[in-house]
């Protein structure tokens, strides 16, 4: 069904009529066009039956492993399907390797001798704008995005009030915990861990950190990272009480501050029952904890009175396309079919990839680290913005849980090493 509704979406408007450059907000997105080919290969009404098929060459960026035979060449196996899917295409791809947090870099170096269609991290999103690297999607295809795909992924694709790419996988966090020490019930509430088991929490890492702020009400960019001028709001008697919180925490035997690479080797020796981290160390997780292996969002957690949901970040890999592509009809029905249901179910199966595509994220709901993810991902992470001023919190707040952890900060210090946190993130630190 879900493939019929994408088919019919993409015979709705030309594609042409429906894209923009990056930052190029007066063009039209409206939906009055002419239909196009559909994604599943079926010549619209528009076409000419008498024509042959016409022929395109693109350029696709991926990383190396999604190329590999030995992994099961993902993106060469669904662009071959596509393809064979669209006979009035003849289209020759040309396949390229750069990672996802490389495509800020790579891409706008030279933007027309890019990929057609690339991957790339959202957190890059607003260099890939300001070099007007990006095509921005609209009208039907942008309504298709936003109701198909978890609301804080694709916050995280929108840059001044446009959409630039289609999410692929998430990238968030969670706990992995030993149900042989905790309950489900118990993994719900950090307060409930550490009456009964030692749970690793990687607070020198910003990127960790902010978890525990984001609790409590503090802000990055405003309530849905959008708002520039907001700043990074960690101050206040919100911010206090959280490194009050987290001077306690510290002092507590059962908590330990710890990367993740760390606390997995902790696991295994049998010296940590819970720790946080993402879907890259899930299997070696399942391996040391057997049957006892437990995965959910992370817990809540009494802050000043109040319980309260710890709240990760969450950003995305997507696909997007070249402003400056010379077929972006085709290129636009590529990255749907990439990012689509067929592409994640098939990233899925051969790489791990966790899916975002709504229907199919039901779908592997049976897988636990799965579900932990989308729950975290649909119900309480909170978008990573792409401002570039995002780069000046990560060294202050490395300095913070340093300091946290090796007990600098205190009750009678909190109030002013929190206020000294908060503006140093909001500084570059350049005079």
């Amino acid at each position: 069904m879900k493939k019929k509704l994408l088919a019919l979406l993409l015979a709705c408007c030309m594609v042409i009529g429906l894209l923009s450059s990056c930052g190029k907000k007066d063009s039209n997105t409206g939906d009055d066009q002419p239909s196009t080919p559909s994604s599943s290969g079926e010549q619209t009404p528009s076409s000419d039956p008498n024509a042959g098929p016409e022929k395109v060459s693109l350029t696709i960026w991926t990383p190396s492993e999604d190329q590999n035979p030995e992994l099961g060449a993902w993106v060469v196996t669904m662009c071959d399907k596509f393809n064979e899917e669209h006979p009035e295409w003849d289209i020759t791809f040309d396949y390229g390797v750069c990672s996802e947090s490389d495509a800020k870099k790579l891409v706008t170096q030279d933007v027309d001798k890019a990929a057609d269609v690339f991957l790339f991290g959202s957190t890059g999103l607003e260099t890939l704008c300001q070099a007007n690297a990006l095509t921005e999607w609209g009208g039907t295809y942008k309504q298709f995005v936003e109701e198909n795909y978890p609301a804080s992924l694709v916050d995280t694709l929108n840059f001044d009030g446009g959409l630039y790419g289609v999410p692929i996988t998430t990238d968030t966090y969670f706990m992995y915990y030993d149900k042989s020490v905790f309950s489900e019930d118990d993994a719900k509430s950090l307060d409930a861990m550490l009456e009964k088991g030692k749970v690793a929490f990687p607070l020198a890492n910003g990127y960790y950190l902010a978890a525990f702020y984001l609790a409590n009400g503090c802000t990055f960019f405003g309530p849905n990272g959008q708002d520039r001028a907001a700043g990074i709001d960690l101050g206040g008697d919100k911010g206090v009480a959280v490194t009050n919180l987290l001077v306690d925490l510290v002092a507590n035997p059962n908590f330990i501050v710890a990367e993740p690479s760390d606390a997995i080797g902790m696991m295994r020796e049998g010296n940590c029952d819970a720790y946080v981290c993402g879907t890259w160390q899930a299997t070696q997780t399942q391996e040391i904890l057997g049957e006892n292996y437990g995965v959910a969002p992370l817990p809540s957690v009494m802050i000043d009175g109040a319980n309260s949901q710890i709240r990760p970040f969450t950003s995305a890999k997507a696909v997007g396309v070249k402003s400056t592509t010379k077929y972006p009809e085709v290129s636009l029905n590529l990255a749907m079919y990439l990012a689509g249901y067929e592409g994640q179910k098939l990233h899925y199966e051969l790489r791990g990839y966790v899916p975002c595509e709504n229907q199919l994220i039901n779908e592997v709901k049976d897988d636990p680290t799965c579900r932990a993810d989308s729950e975290t991902v649909s119900g309480i992470a909170v978008a990573r913005g792409s401002f570039t001023e995002m780069s000046f919190y990560w060294t202050p707040a490395e300095s913070m849980g340093v300091e946290l952890r090796d007990g600098a900060v205190t009750h009678d210090n909190a109030a002013e090493k929190t206020e000294a946190f908060n503006a140093a993130a909001n500084t570059s630190g350049v005079s």
